[in-house]
């Protein structure tokens, strides 16, 4: 996600669960990068224009989630980030209690 929208993206998974374990909330863990995309004709870009390449300084943030809150979680981030469609993967966690 863009600088620009870090913190209230991230406030807004807090807000709605995620980021908590045992007894810490607000865990994440965040690193910067470059992304680059290049929106085609139909597309509705928060940076750029159709068919121009664009790279842009990024941030990329991963943070756990209980199941009872990663359908609110995703609402979050849907309804928060500035994109179009940002790009997010959930993964299951598998505990040794699990197995």
């Amino acid at each position: 996600m863009p600088e620009s929208h870090l913190e209230p993206v991230k406030d807004a998974l807090f807000a709605a669960g995620a980021g908590r374990y045992q007894a810490y909330d607000q865990c994440c863990w965040q690193v910067p990068g470059q992304g680059q995309f290049r929106p085609l004709e139909h597309s509705r870009p928060y940076l750029g224009q159709p068919h121009r390449l664009e790279k842009v300084k990024e941030y990329k943030v991963e943070m756990i989630c209980e199941d009872a809150v990663i359908q609110d979680a995703v609402r979050a981030l849907l309804n928060t980030h500035p994109y179009e469609q940002p790009a997010y993967e959930i993964y299951k966690i598998l505990t040794a209690l699990d197995i």
